[in-house]
Formats: C-alpha cells, sequence, structure tokens
C-alpha cells in the first residue's frame, strides 16, 4: 500500500486581555511520515485561531485540525485578569491575576511562560516553552520541509508586555497569530484587543507517481506531489499506481 507524509497544524489560542496578559498558546503540530492509505476519501478539518480574550479577560483555545486519524489539539488561550490560561496543543501564558502557564498536550507542544516582573508569560510554542514574563516572548514553533521549504509552523505568542512572537506565525503584544501557521495570538498591551490566534493547516505530499488524489490546493517540488488546506476539506484518493510506471490500478 502507498504511504503518504502528513503534517496537521491546530489553530493558535487567543492572547488575555489584562494589560500585560498572556500569550495565546501555540496549535497542536502532529506529523506523520508513512501514513498508508487506500482508495478513498479521508476528512481533513483545519482548526480556526481562537479569539482574544474579551470581558473575561482569558484568551480563547483555538480549534482542533484533523486528517483521518490523525487529530492535533488547538492551543490554549493566553491568561488575563483573575482567569487562568487553558491547556491545548501548547498552553497559553500566564498573566498578574493568574500567574501560572498552563500546560501543553503530550509531544504536541509545551507549556506557557508564568507572569513575573508585573507581566504576564509568553504562549508556549511546538519547540519551546513560553517565556517568563517579564519578557514573555512566545516559545519557538517547529520547521517542517514537507512543502519543499522549511517552514516554521506553531509558535507560541508573546504576553502584552512587548513580548515577541515566536518563530512560526506567533502574534507579538496585540496582534494576531499568522493565518494557517498555528501561531498563538499576542496578549493584550494596553490599547486595542487581545491578538487572535492563527487558524491551522493541513498538508499531505507523496512521490509523484504513487497515487492520484484530489483535495486541497496541489503543487509539486522535486519529486513529490503536495496538497494543502488551508479550509476544511476531502483529501479522495482515487486511483493506486506505481512511482516507477506511468501504469495504475484500481485498489478494490
Amino acid at each position: 500500500m502507498p504511504q503518504v507524509k502528513a503534517l496537521v497544524v491546530a489553530g493558535g489560542g487567543g492572547g488575555g486581555a489584562a494589560a500585560g496578559g498572556g500569550g495565546g498558546g501555540a496549535g497542536g503540530l502532529k506529523t506523520d511520515t508513512a501514513f498508508t492509505v487506500v482508495v478513498q476519501s479521508y476528512s481533513v478539518t483545519v482548526g480556526g485561531g481562537g479569539a482574544g480574550g474579551g470581558t473575561s479577560g482569558r484568551g480563547t483555545a483555538g480549534s482542533n485540525s484533523v486528517f483521518s486519524t490523525i487529530t492535533s489539539t488547538g492551543g490554549g488561550g493566553g491568561s488575563g485578569n483573575s482567569v487562568a490560561a487553558t491547556t491545548g496543543g501548547s498552553g497559553g501564558g500566564g498573566s498578574n491575576g493568574s500567574t501560572t502557564g498552563a500546560a501543553g498536550t503530550g509531544a504536541e507542544g509545551n507549556t506557557g511562560g508564568n507572569a513575573a516582573g508585573g507581566a504576564g508569560g509568553g504562549g508556549g510554542g511546538a519547540g519551546a516553552v513560553g517565556s517568563v514574563g517579564p519578557g514573555g516572548n512566545g516559545g519557538v514553533g517547529v520547521s517542517n520541509s514537507i512543502t519543499g521549504s522549511a517552514v516554521f509552523y506553531s509558535g507560541g505568542g508573546g504576553n502584552g508586555n512587548g513580548g515577541s512572537g515566536g518563530n512560526g506565525g506567533g502574534g507579538t503584544s496585540s496582534t494576531n497569530g499568522t493565518a494557517n501557521s498555528g501561531g498563538g495570538g499576542g496578549g493584550w498591551d494596553g490599547s486595542g484587543t487581545a491578538g487572535n490566534g492563527g487558524s491551522g493547516v493541513v498538508i499531505v505530499s507523496y512521490l509523484t507517481g504513487v497515487l492520484v488524489a484530489t483535495g486541497g490546493t496541489i503543487t509539486t517540488s522535486g519529486a513529490e506531489t503536495i496538497h494543502t488546506f488551508t479550509t476544511s476539506g476531502t483529501f479522495t484518493v482515487s486511483l493506486i499506481g506505481s512511482s516507477s510506471s506511468s501504469s495504475f490500478f484500481l485498489l478494490f
């Protein structure tokens, strides 16, 4: 049976709304370099980013992303006021009123940073924990080359005290995480609103000629065919073939 590679990135969490609030946690990130496929359709869900904190102070968690049986967990919301940060793929950062950063989920991400020095912590990233306040930078994301070029995904959001977002789409103070990166939103800096988390992405690639499939935006890089889903859809395998031959056959 042919195999595909899959990258599944969930939506990032929103930043906390209190002045100096915690950064949003990055969306969870999972990979599978040997996912076996057959002739059928596979459901793809691209999770949205969570909203920056409103009157409650805390940012909203991001939504899960799914490819078939692979599920990545949405990033946790950053703390604001006295409302605790939430766990997620990566956890949200703490704030003055609730200082502890929240935990990440297994190998999908990392813990948010604790508040200190009168400022919140950065949101956790897929590659590192969020920094402790007052610096409060978001944790760095993880680099992946499934598209043919190295790209960082799932960076944590910075705190509302000037914290920078983690490489991988994390938002700086009061700015949104980057769309289709899984980056966490930046905490509120006292003006405007806290940043929203960035939406996730699902990418599937395989050796050209191994199969015929539809779904997402289809590109090629070297010997690989790549399907990029920036919104939810379906990855449909219609033919199984051989990379060493132009012939294909139906799999019953």
